[in-house]
């Protein structure tokens, strides 16, 4: 059974966010504060945490920095009133899969709940499959999240390693900032900032200025090999 960690310390929101997800067919926990929460996760992880940013005593940014600096790669959707572009971008980067405003609509949620579940799951039978993309002097090892430039190992985010993959998977195909923001981030719409662009300038400066190409008008590609 697919089980959820909800992290929350409002109780109405709890109960409403625990008796949906329950009655949409998954296994429920609920954390009331960050430290509960992180208990909670190093114990037995769960399948996708849904975090509050404004916890009492540690803030969910917090919460999710250490769940990623102990190797954790479960998938966490922020849930917050914070409603600012700067709260928005900071949190993705820091390694959150999802944002969503508070208030929202339950529906959504579990859209965006089984979105990120079927990508992890896509995930991991990548891994499995230990699929390795090469192209030009750009090697990626999808089973342990390496980067490699000419043999030369480079640290990729989470994120910054998912854009990579994507662009890589297909060289020469041009995305648009749309589709990369639905295809690695998981929205359908456009965040209003210039996320893409941002993570496109990190794997430029890591992988190589001239491996990923914008085509003006259209969007951007990976370079196809000569």
């Amino acid at each position: 059974m697919t089980r959820i960690l909800v992290v929350e310390d409002e109780d109405r929101i709890a109960s409403f966010l625990l008796k949906g997800l329950t009655g949409a067919g998954y296994v429920t926990a609920w954390a009331a504060s960050g430290a509960e929460a992180l208990a909670l996760a190093g114990i037995d992880p769960p399948d996708l945490i849904v975090l509050d940013l404004g916890l009492a005593d540690l803030d969910g940014m917090e919460v999710l920095r250490r769940l990623r600096a102990q190797g954790q790669t479960v998938p966490v959707i922020i849930l917050t009133a914070r409603t600012s572009v700067t709260d928005t971008v900071a949190a993705l980067e820091g390694g959150a899969d999802d944002y969503m405003t508070k208030p929202f609509r339950f529906a959504e949620l579990l859209a965006r709940v089984k979105l990120r579940l079927r990508t992890a799951n896509a995930d991991r039978a990548a891994d499995a499959a230990g699929a390795v993309l090469s192209v030009g002097p750009v090697r990626l090892e999808a089973a342990t999240r390496r980067a490699f430039v000419e043999g030369r190992e480079v640290a990729l985010s989470a994120r910054e390693f998912a854009l990579a993959q994507t662009l890589m998977g297909r060289p020469g195909q041009v995305f648009s900032r749309g589709q990369l923001l639905s295809l690695v981030w998981g929205y359908d719409h456009d965040l209003g900032s210039n996320v893409v662009d941002v993570y496109v300038s990190y794997l430029r400066k890591k992988l190589g200025a001239d491996q990923i190409e914008t085509v003006r008008g259209f969007g951007l590609r990976w370079r196809p090999p000569a």
